[in-house]
């Protein structure tokens, strides 16, 4: 389908956030799994959380402009999902602060792609006259810089320390 005018952009970016987190989930709960830093495994199950919160956002915002939310699979996000795995679950460690310090490194990178993402369907639907979608997408977004701060501060918390 050609992009014909923004709405036909905001509908794509719509469909490619929603994949974008569907398939960050998966890889987001393994790492979860691999960490060994309570924090750290606590804020990545809140970070899960807070995906399928936003998952169920976006589904609800496709339905109402009749769309299809898996109508489009996001490439950037199933490199950065292949980076993580490569990175973290399939690779060796001989410490666990260092394993704990590729964890956030990778989610932050599927993070970032989630602001982006995030950033651009608020600008989208405020110019479009989507008030509502606005505020509904401008709370995944601040929910979203929230995670990411939180990673932050555990990796400066001391295990980027114990890492070094």
């Amino acid at each position: 389908m050609p992009m014909e005018n923004l709405e036909d952009v905001y509908h794509d970016q719509l469909q490619d956030l929603w994949s974008a987190n569907t398939q960050a989930v998966d890889v987001v709960t393994q790492l979860g799994r691999a960490a060994k830093d309570k924090d750290l495994s606590e804020a990545l199950i809140a970070g899960v959380n807070g995906m399928n919160d936003g998952l169920q956002k976006l589904a609800e915002i496709c339905n109402t402009h009749d769309i299809k939310p898996n109508g489009e699979h996001c490439k950037g996000m199933e490199g950065l999902v292949a980076e993580a795995k490569a990175h973290v679950l399939d690779a060796d460690f001989g410490d666990d602060a260092v394993r704990d310090a590729m964890i956030i490194t990778q989610y932050q990178r599927m993070v970032h792609y989630a602001l982006a993402g995030y950033g651009c369907l608020v600008a989208f639907a405020n110019r479009l006259g989507h008030d509502d979608d606005g505020a509904v997408l401008q709370e995944c977004l601040d929910n979203t810089y929230d995670g990411d701060r939180t990673m932050t501060d555990i990796a400066k918390g001391g295990i980027n320390k114990a890492a070094a």
